[in-house]
């Protein structure tokens, strides 16, 4: 019996989550963490995300590529993600980065993937997904698989509509009737925008689908070229479009989280737009459903009490509105709005907290005053501390304030040090 591959694409697919980034405009965020580590929505790190969508989508042989900082990455996937049936070959596998060809770290997307060909030759699969693990969205890519094999495509890039104006960081694709890529210009100063929508532009998502022949075929070819930068982007798609079939498939063609008819996608590659992704999770409907049992976020939950409020006294009341409170914390006769409070949480009495990002196993004195703050792990803010209220007199403190006037503090910042790694 011949193998059709247009049936159990998932189970041919070997999936590369590319979790080596920095991320340094989240500052100290990612001073000691990579950006797919970051926490996020109370009880999740961003790199759960592309995971989840890997599980969900049926595709269950997943390599992450790590590099920098990346020890509690790895012991957060150790941890949380072992749930996978080893016994029927699925399987979560960290690889650091080891220097397989020659001295150097990676140099790029795609020399980060020719580092670790090794592995694709072990696993022999018909079909290779690259992706990164730093953005938050939510997507079938088994759809994207069949779409790619009923093309007769040898690689396929998912994209979706920017703004004009945002363009410039992505890479820019024009296509034509079929689909297929006929050009591709990697963070172009002046996007080409949309026919039929001149406000916008085609934009890659950093997310891709090879036949494993061809990818290893190119990933050589392109080692061999000392003038190549080794970035699928920059290098790999342009090189490949006259002589190959690379088609674009759309995002609003397989994106499990639909905003009306916008396709949910969000990069939090800066502090604001870190805040603003976890402030949108406390309204009452958000634009990113983690409600949804047919898709859910796996993740490492760790076995900790309930969530505790205490108090019911006037002026003495632990209550929350509008907010996120995740299990093991406390609210102790203080006031919680529009925020999200992580694992193991304690806030004092007469602490007012709102529209602020709290990171796992932080206490808060009593009278404490929060707005507009994100406090990473393990701070300990003293009775009477306060943030977010006046950004200049912040900034003095050695505390970072961003453009758009979101106040970030890590222990570092506090006097406070702690051995970093989870």
């Amino acid at each position: 019996m011949t193998y059709d591959p247009k049936s159990h694409l998932a189970e041919r697919t070997y999936a590369l989550v590319l979790a080596g980034g920095r991320g340094s405009r989240l500052h100290e965020l990612t001073d000691w963490r990579a950006k797919p580590a970051v926490p996020f929505a109370g009880n999740l790190n961003i790199i759960d995300f592309a995971l989840s969508n890997c599980v969900n989508s049926g595709v269950r042989h997943i390599a992450v590529l790590t590099q920098y900082k990346a020890q509690s990455l790895i012991r957060h996937i150790e941890h949380g993600w072992s749930f996978l049936a080893a016994t029927l070959g699925e399987y979560v596998d960290v690889v650091p980065a080891q220097q397989q060809h020659g001295a150097s770290w990676y140099s790029g997307t795609a020399n980060a993937v020719f580092q670790n060909l090794h592995i694709i030759d072990e696993v022999r699969p018909d079909l290779v997904l690259v992706l990164g693990g730093d953005h938050i969205y939510k997507m079938d890519y088994s759809i994207m698989l069949s779409e790619h094999v009923a093309r007769g495509a040898e690689m396929t890039v998912a994209c979706l509509e920017v703004p004009v104006e945002k363009a410039s960081e992505f890479g820019v694709m024009a296509i034509d009737g079929e689909h297929r890529i006929v050009a591709f210009a990697e963070k172009p100063e002046q996007p080409a925008a949309l026919a039929h929508r001149p406000t916008h532009a085609l934009a890659s998502m950093g997310i891709y689908v090879f036949n494993a022949g061809l990818l290893v075929s190119e990933l050589e070819r392109d080692a061999a070229d000392p003038s190549s930068s080794h970035d699928f982007g920059k290098d790999i798609i342009p090189s490949l479009l006259a002589r190959h079939r690379v088609f674009a498939h759309s995002f609003n063609d397989s994106c499990v989280n639909m905003v009306d008819t916008t396709p949910y996608w969000r990069d939090v590659g800066t502090v604001d737009a870190y805040w603003e992704a976890n402030m949108d999770l406390t309204s009452v409907v958000p634009e990113l459903n983690l409600y949804d049992d047919d898709w859910p976020i796996l993740s490492l939950q760790r076995q900790l009490a309930p969530a505790k409020f205490v108090f019911d006294e006037n002026g003495r009341k632990g209550e929350a509105h509008n907010s996120l409170v995740s299990s093991g914390c406390i609210v102790s006769g203080a006031n919680v709005l529009h925020s999200i409070l992580f694992s193991k949480v304690k806030v004092g009495e007469g602490s007012f907290i709102a529209d602020s990002v709290v990171l796992p196993d932080v206490t808060i004195g009593k009278g404490v005053s929060l707005r507009r703050t994100i406090v990473d792990k393990h701070c300990k803010l003293p009775d009477g501390f306060s943030a977010g209220l006046d950004a200049e007199h912040d900034r003095v403190r050695g505390f970072h304030v961003t453009p758009g006037g979101v106040t970030l503090i890590g222990p570092e910042m506090l006097g406070q040090r702690f051995h970093r790694i989870a």
